[in-house]
């Protein structure tokens, strides 16, 4: 069922022309990774090589992205990875509004198929767009570092994680530290509260999960 609904998902997603932002794509970008896992990372938006390969976080952003899991002992297929836009905005300019309502619902049944337990929000946008639509008032950046929020979408209920995106410890390389350490200090540890007696979190993301649903469908 689950692999069912999560097809039916990718093919509405790679025909979707709900908003301008289909007209100027190559193409769409559903997300990719492991639908048992209980970390979901969600981005702002896929960029030129996401566009070109219908695969999120394969640019110079994707390879620090896989540094920063290894850092904390996942590996890149155990989790699964996705952004709040699933078309690239022209120039790789911000998601505008209504572009982002016009995603929303997909999010939605993403968080609902793979029904995570932990949600890392990339960036201002994931941050902003995960808070309000689990009902949370979203202030910035700095405030969020601070805090693991409780949220519930639909049936899935997961505690919310904010930190920086990687494009921006790139483009400020000041950011790297901050976004290291909220990597191995914050997300690290609240997977390992949700994970009791397991002895390390890649022991808590394979227990239970001999035979994982995974996709990498765009």
């Amino acid at each position: 069922m689950k692999s069912s609904d999560y097809e039916t998902l990718v093919s509405e997603i790679l025909a979707c022309e709900k908003c301008p932002l289909s007209r100027s794509r190559t193409r769409a970008v559903p997300g990719e990774g492991s639908l048992d896992s209980i970390i979901m990372f969600v981005g702002e938006a896929p960029g030129k090589s996401e566009d070109e390969q219908g695969r999120p976080f394969v640019g110079a952003a994707g390879k620090l992205l896989n540094t920063l899991l290894e850092s904390i002992g996942l590996e890149r297929g155990g989790v699964y990875i996705t952004n709040v836009v699933k078309c690239r905005p022209p120039e790789n300019r911000e998601p505008e509004e209504p572009e982002v309502r016009a995603c929303n619902p997909y999010l939605v049944r993403q968080l609902n198929i793979v029904n995570p337990k932990i949600v890392v929000a990339l960036g201002r946008i994931a941050g902003k767009t995960l808070y309000e639509m689990c009902g949370l008032k979203w202030h910035n950046m700095r405030v969020a570092r601070r805090e693991v929020v409780k949220c519930r979408v639909g049936e899935a209920s997961f505690k919310l994680v904010a930190t920086y995106h990687p494009a921006a410890a790139l483009y400020n390389p000041g950011l790297r530290e901050e976004l290291e350490e909220d990597f191995r200090e914050r997300i690290a540890k609240v997977a390992s509260q949700v994970g009791g007696k397991t002895k390390t979190l890649e022991d808590f993301l394979l227990r239970g999960k001999k035979e994982p649903t995974t996709s990498q469908e765009g």
